[in-house]
């Protein structure tokens, strides 16, 4: 699994990202993180960087890309990873894709966080407002002024690669203003959906029970079939039982018996019939 999160500071990419990192093995890649590890491993492109840092000028991206491109050849890169924090503008992703390419590596999806600025700048004047009146020390990147500045900044530079990832069919967006596990719910969704993770089976009782009326008939259909299958077939032309050759008989009987009595009532009546008519003329 290879993602991307986006999204202004504060909208809750990191906490997102070390669920994903817990819940899939996946690799948390932090530029920073991945710079100081770089200088401290004296590899070629951290040495590069090394001098740059230290003028406190920003590296250059085509470094960037150089020690991501070593650090995605480390053996714990097998699960994936989660990029926070880069790409931060277009030609950084363009060239992160052709590094991906030549690497032969697929990029699942972009994941956006959308937040509201207004509810978010609200949010920190509350809980600096919080810390200083429980006597706590308030970081000074912690407060809304700073958060005013650095919101500022990712409009400009990284809002258009929400543009540059839709285009590419990447980008899907979640409600960031919705509760931490509702977050995680609907990333593990868009997951899904991309087959970047397998969706849930069915639970084991489900299938189980399924399978068990599938597999059997219910105990009394079984019997009543067994009976029949046991029943002899009656003989061809043979009423089949005692009690049938009776009722038949009886059934004979009373038919014969009322057709005389029919018979003997009509024969007076025409008989009388034709002395009438005969009297008449």
């Amino acid at each position: 699994m290879r993602l991307i999160l986006l999204g202004p500071p504060g909208a809750g990419k990191g906490t997102q990202a070390q669920r994903l990192v817990q819940k899939y093995g996946l690799v948390q890649l932090s530029t920073g993180e991945m710079l100081r590890a770089a200088v401290a491993a004296q590899t070629p492109v951290g040495l590069q960087a090394k001098d740059i840092m230290a003028s406190g000028a920003l590296v250059p991206d085509e470094i960037v890309i150089g020690i991501i491109s070593d650090r995605l050849d480390q053996p714990d890169m097998k699960n994936g990873f989660i990029l926070d924090g880069f790409p931060r503008t277009v030609p950084q992703a363009a060239a992160l894709d052709e590094l991906l390419k030549r690497k032969h590596i697929r990029l699942d999806a972009v994941i956006e966080l959308r937040v509201n600025e207004s509810a978010l700048l609200d949010r920190v004047e509350t809980r600096v407002a919080e810390m200083r009146a429980r006597g706590e020390e308030v970081r000074i990147d912690d407060t809304p002024e700073v958060l005013s500045k650095r919101l500022a900044s990712y409009r400009s530079l990284t809002e258009p690669l929400i543009h540059y990832y839709s285009e590419r069919r990447k980008l899907a967006t979640v409600d960031g203003m919705m509760t931490i596990e509702q977050v995680t719910r609907e990333i593990n969704r868009i997951l899904a959906a991309v087959g970047a993770v397998e969706p849930k089976a069915a639970p084991a009782r489900k299938a189980r029970g399924a399978a068990r009326k599938t597999a059997r008939p219910t105990g009394k259909k079984v019997a009543k079939t067994a009976k029949k299958a046991a029943k002899p077939a009656p003989r061809a032309g043979k009423p089949a039982s005692r009690a049938a050759k009776k009722a038949v008989s009886a059934a004979r009987g009373r038919g014969t018996g009322k057709a005389k009595k029919a018979a003997n009532k009509a024969a007076p009546r025409a008989a009388k019939k034709v002395t009438k008519k005969r009297a008449k003329r």
